[in-house]
């Protein structure tokens, strides 16, 4: 329930301006995710939500930007080990674009013509990269 409400505060602050805990509590409820105060404190402390004028998500839960989508043609993983796949000879640019992201948790990246190995440091780091990947395909 915790990692769900906690991608839901994410998804809320990514998608909306919140500018208040309360407000944040209020659209969570909407959702139904009826938390507390002293919950949703800790909740934005462990996300390491930010507040300024409104709330701000860190860097590394933000979406990756768009890669040569045009060029890759799917992705899938296996433990921790991710698999691009790539039109013929494009896979070198399409690495040196994921590499130059600095992705958190990832190892490294090593590519062919028309693939690419991503080491990441878990298997739910790859599931989600892939994930990524996979939904702007």
């Amino acid at each position: 329930m915790k990692s769900k409400r906690q991608e839901a505060i994410l998804k809320l602050i990514a998608e909306l301006d919140v500018k208040t805990q309360d407000e944040l509590r209020s659209l969570l409820r909407e959702r139904g995710f009826d938390v507390t105060q002293a919950t949703l404190s800790r909740d934005i402390a462990q996300l390491g939500i930010v507040k300024d004028d409104r709330y701000i998500i860190p860097e590394k839960y933000l979406p990756l930007p768009p890669l040569s989508m045009s060029s890759v043609t799917g992705a899938d993983y296996a433990h921790n080990t991710v698999v691009i796949r790539c039109r013929a000879g494009t896979a070198n640019a399409v690495c040196a674009e994921i590499d130059s992201l600095d992705i958190k948790n990832a190892v490294g990246t090593i590519a062919g013509d028309d693939t690419i190995f991503m080491l990441m440091r878990t298997e739910k780091d790859a599931a989600n990269i892939c994930r990524e990947i996979s939904g702007q395909l």
